[in-house]
């Protein structure tokens, strides 16, 4: 791909060539920014095993052998960083299932979106521990809901500095400031405590264990205005995918950065995948952090009648009666950019698995390791981590 290559690499290829040619063992350039093994991210711990964004999930995550943990923050009432995918917590946590908080249900716009529910900021650190998280998707076991406990952002890095230290291998944390205008507007901005709380771990270096990242640009700019030196990554999302024709499509409040909204700016998220949006990030982030489907989009058959076919037969159109559409250049130019490139969500469900896939999960990520992708955020860590093995594996490694 385009990663600067110098003297000493170009020398380190020759001497491989020469290697091979006379029967040694080569080894395959990897086609990432700096040439290093994509790194997989748990996405909010081991969640489709257990209920995302516990204690549990993080640790067997990290035993599964995870490169980095993820997890969202949002802000209490009293102003702690807890992991929680979304303020309302009747998404993720058995809240509805506590009398004692009946009368803290409301509705509220969050990021222009109409919401009822409880929401983390109307709850103080301690009361929050008395929740218990609950799996969000029905197809993952149900078992452990409202067993495990919700934790902070300290407890976390807690964890990762016992288990580094235990393991001897180095685990990362990959937050997320979820929401940061939301939460500004209340009064309990995500910036300065996170910050702090990196300062206090002595991480805040570039080439500490951390990757912090955001769907709002301001969020970033922000952070590393205040000194903030660690890797920043900037997500890009959409709202789906037009099945018909494979194109992303674009409506409220997947289209842009609420910031940019709040602030008039009518670009979309597809403006950041430009050469030209690319350039922009790089003047404050160190990589990029797409919806997968920017890298490699799904298409499924139109009937005559102008429908989608339902072509396994299942009652439901899903991807898994749609096949995937040639990738696009994002991967290469964002790696002119100098950026890393770490896309989202990859899971093992049938129902998210393209039809040429064939149903193995591992198919979906060998795709995109051999596109040249830096990193990726799983569910299924352990499923990511078999798929990156058989790949190095083909590549010498």
């Amino acid at each position: 791909m385009s990663a600067i290559r110098t003297p000493e690499y170009l020398l380190a290829s020759s001497l491989l060539i020469l290697l091979s040619a006379c029967g040694g063992n080569s080894q395959q350039a990897l086609p990432t920014l700096n040439g290093d093994k994509p790194v997989v991210v748990a996405h909010r711990g081991a969640s489709g095993y257990l209920p995302e964004q516990t204690y549990e999930a993080y640790v067997k995550a990290i035993e599964q052998g995870a490169d980095a943990i993820e997890p969202d923050l949002v802000s209490t009432k009293d102003g702690v960083l807890i992991a929680r995918h979304d303020p309302n917590l009747a998404y993720s946590t058995d809240v509805d299932k506590h009398p004692e908080f009946a009368a803290r249900k409301k509705t509220i716009s969050v990021d222009g979106e109409t919401q009822t529910g409880w929401f983390a900021s109307d709850f103080t650190f301690a009361e929050i521990k008395t929740l218990g998280g609950i799996s969000t998707d029905a197809e993952r076991p149900q078992q452990y809901n409202g067993v495990y406990k919700i934790v902070s952002f300290q407890e976390i890095i807690d964890l990762v500095k016992a288990k580094s230290k235990e393991t001897g291998r180095t685990i990362a944390v990959y937050p997320e400031t979820k929401n940061p205008s939301y939460h500004r507007a209340l009064g309990l901005p995500l910036e300065d405590k996170l910050i702090d709380i990196i300062n206090k771990a002595g991480w805040n270096d570039k080439n500490a264990p951390i990757f912090v990242q955001s769907f709002e640009p301001g969020s970033l700019k922000e952070m590393r205005k205040k000194g903030l030196n660690v890797k920043l990554v900037q997500l890009i999302d959409a709202d789906d995918v037009d099945m018909k024709t494979g194109a992303l499509t674009f409506a409220a409040p997947y289209d842009r950065p609420y910031d940019w909204a709040m602030a008039g700016d009518k670009r979309l998220f597809s403006d950041m995948v430009t050469p030209a949006g690319l350039a922009e990030i790089k003047t404050y982030a160190d990589g990029i952090g797409p919806w997968k489907r920017y890298i490699v989009s799904v298409k499924g058959t139109v009937g005559s009648d102008g429908k989608l076919v339902d072509v396994n037969g299942d009652g439901k159109v899903n991807e898994t009666d749609a096949t995937t559409l040639a990738p696009t250049n994002l991967i290469s130019d964002a790696h002119k950019a100098g950026l890393l490139v770490h896309p989202y969500t990859f899971r093992n469900e049938k129902r998210r698995l393209a039809a040429n896939y064939n149903g193995d999960p591992k198919a979906e990520y060998l795709q995109f390791f051999r596109l040249g992708v830096d990193g990726l955020f799983s569910d299924f860590a352990d499923t990511a981590l078999a798929a990156r093995a058989d790949y190095l594996k083909e590549t010498g490694r």
